[in-house]
């Protein structure tokens, strides 16, 4: 996401008497592990946490929580991307395979004080050599409940470890192919996710769980017009507040860009209104394709699929993305940028679109679980803005008791005022420069790479740095004293 010209030039003197009283509205729910899950509103209801988000009412069992912070955060994004959204596992329609006569108590078994008996899925493993169907479900069993446990606690990389175990012995079973193939949506590996998608399609053809998943797929592989197909079909067989809100979104991105241009290049999809120059296209993408291969060295990764880059006009990129006035560009699983009046790549429009393919390389690093902060002040990073021409105000701010704490700037800024938007991109990109600047870039891997296997932000800050936030800012308004005020 990218400022405006005007906001990224105001003054944040302005913002000082206001950043200690922004008006923050919903709520975060703070899981034992660490993680904060941000709402729109939390209910407690026995045994159970239910909650809303901008894409239905979502819940978790209430032994996971350990608290909730009520109105602490501004309210969500309403973009669609399958990363960044808090989507519920696949309630799939399709028959489960015969359980066997211990299944539940294989489940129970599974999870012991808090963590997985690994001790007894091994044993399962090994009983299930033998060959015996009832061995191997019981065996497919034990690594599905272990695989759910662990995605309830952000574990995604062993999540999906033991989804695809639980397919070794249960090849066949549909809801095995949609939780995997959900996992990896998560992850924003798309191609992967339809191999599954359509193995579980072969089994249950007219399952609307496996149309909503390959709806998300495909609109993760810019390829509107089967999502929007998928979406539609899916809502037929049954009604989906999710899935309406995504057929709605996906219904005015393919109407907008019917007319559209389209060119690709080795990691991008790029379409472009007509009233933009094809030169201008050709300059976006081999503009990108140099980015791409500055931040791939920089984080150490590559994202698995095409990156979609859509060019509007002004108004088309207002109208489409509903963002706030002071929003120049967006990211929201895709690069959006208006680009009216202009006929060949400046030194802006590069600036911008390196900021917004940033934000492409964490998500996807992340598999969408990295704060705003961490995302809005390494694109700017990467961009080169640097903290001189705020230091000070910044300095003044921290000093006075104002300053933001981190954990306030994880969650969406698109309720923020223009001011308060100066404030957190300023703050966020002061904090980055800080951690780089210290110990190099390897620190802001190591804490993605951590973000990306299921700690929680500030824990992956305090294993890496050795620092929780306080100390960070504490930090970061040192540094910032001593390099930049005279």
């Amino acid at each position: 996401m990218e400022q405006s010209w005007k906001i990224r030039r105001a003054s944040l003197l302005a913002a000082i008497c206001l950043v200690a009283a922004v008006t923050a509205r919903g709520d975060t729910i703070v899981l034992k592990n660490g993680r904060r899950i941000i709402a729109l509103s939390v209910t407690e209801e026995g045994q159970k946490i239910t909650y809303e988000t901008a894409s239905g009412t979502l819940s978790l069992p209430r032994s996971i929580v350990d608290h909730i912070e009520r109105g602490t955060v501004p309210p969500l994004d309403t973009a669609t991307n399958p990363s960044t959204l808090s989507l519920k596992s696949p309630e799939t329609e399709a028959a489960p395979a015969t359980l066997p006569p211990k299944s539940s108590e294989i489940e129970s078994r599974v999870i012991q004080n808090g963590e997985v008996d690994r001790i007894y899925v091994d044993q399962l493993d090994q009983e299930a050599r033998s060959g015996l169907a009832l061995a191997n479900q019981n065996a497919a069993m034990a690594h599905h409940a272990a695989s759910q446990f662990e995605l309830t606690h952000g574990a995604m990389d062993l999540a999906l470890e033991d989804a695809r175990s639980a397919l070794i012995y249960l090849p066949e079973q549909p809801v095995l192919l949609m939780d995997t193939a959900y996992l990896y949506l998560r992850r924003s590996e798309y191609t992967q996710s339809l191999d599954y998608i359509e193995r579980a399609r072969r089994l249950v053809p007219e399952d609307p769980e496996v149309s909503k998943l390959a709806g998300w797929a495909y609109y993760g592989l810019n390829k509107l017009d089967l999502a929007v197909a998928e979406w539609r079909h899916a809502a037929s067989l049954r009604p989906d507040a999710e899935v309406e809100a995504a057929l709605q979104k996906a219904q005015r991105d393919k109407q907008e860009e019917e007319q559209y241009k389209e060119n690709e290049s080795a990691h991008f999809t790029l379409r472009y209104s007509g009233a933009s120059e094809p030169s201008l296209a050709r300059g976006v993408l081999h503009a990108l394709e140099r980015h791409y291969g500055a931040i791939e060295s920089e984080l150490s990764y590559s994202p698995p699929d095409s990156i979609g880059v859509i060019l509007y006009t002004q108004q088309a990129f207002a109208d489409i993305t509903q963002v706030p006035g002071w929003v120049g560009a967006l990211n929201d699983g895709r690069i959006r940028v208006p680009v009216q009046g202009l006929t060949g790549v400046d030194s802006e429009l590069s600036r911008v679109l390196k900021h917004e393919l940033t934000h492409s390389f964490i998500q996807q690093k992340t598999h969408g679980h990295a704060p705003t902060w961490i995302q809005e002040g390494l694109a700017q990073w990467m961009e080169g803005k640097r903290s001189g021409e705020n230091a000070a105000t910044l300095v003044q701010i921290y000093g006075d008791g104002h300053a933001w704490s981190l954990a306030k700037m994880e969650g969406s800024w698109m309720g923020f005022s223009g001011n308060s938007a100066a404030y957190a991109y300023a703050w966020a990109l002061a904090n980055i420069e800080y951690i780089v600047e210290a110990d190099g870039m390897g620190d802001v891997e190591r804490i993605l790479d951590r973000i990306g296997e299921g700690s929680s932000t500030e824990v992956a800050v305090r294993e890496v740095l050795r620092s929780d936030y306080g100390d960070l800012s504490q930090s970061t308004a040192e540094y910032l004293k001593k390099n930049y005020v005279r």
